[in-house]
């Protein structure tokens, strides 16, 4: 890999940091051909950019992002690959879980990085557990739309309340006029 190229694949690694919520530093060792191409499909789809690349020029990449590369001096060891998740920062990990159930773990989880936390490979299933942002979404509409329906239930309450009791109040007119 020529110098140009190696500054290249560094620049390419940089922008995509720029945008990025979160970083899932994956050992892809042992995936077959089609495995591997399975697995950036689903990537692909979810929006979720993968990469291969030298863990020399990622620690570069990292280090001009301002990471502290010293803290991952044990996961970039080995083949490395990076999964950045942008619009759902717990995508990839939801990905990576079913993809390891189905292809006994492989690929090795050995990292994330989150808004400046690191997790290790053992957590894995809870940041595959977050809900997304549109789960959130939704809950808050729904926490939000609750209490008006109430109101409205009760008002549509009283409207039926008062029918009610002008309906009596006309029956009882009508049999004492009667």
């Amino acid at each position: 890999m020529t110098k140009q190229e190696k500054t290249g694949v560094v620049t390419e690694l940089g922008e995509i940091l720029n945008g990025a919520s979160s970083i899932y530093f994956t050992d892809y060792k042992g995936l077959t051909v089609s495995q591997a191409t399975d697995l950036r499909n689903k990537f692909r789809e979810a929006g979720v950019k993968y990469r291969v690349a030298k863990n020399t020029l990622i620690k570069i990449a990292l280090t001009e992002k301002g990471l502290d590369v010293d803290r991952l001096e044990e996961t970039l060891t080995g083949q490395t690959a990076l999964a950045f998740g942008f619009e759902d920062p717990a995508a990839p990990a939801r990905i990576l879980k079913e993809f390891n159930e189905k292809n006994a773990d492989r690929p090795v989880y050995k990292m994330a990085w989150l808004d400046g936390t690191i997790y290790d490979g053992k957590q894995l299933k809870f940041l595959a557990a977050l809900p997304t942002k549109k789960d959130l979404l939704g809950s808050i509409v729904g926490s939000l739309h609750a209490p008006i329906t109430g109101i409205v239930g009760v008002l549509g309450a009283l409207q039926r309340d008062i029918v009610y009791i002008m309906d009596a109040i006309e029956k009882k007119k009508a049999e004492t006029a009667a």
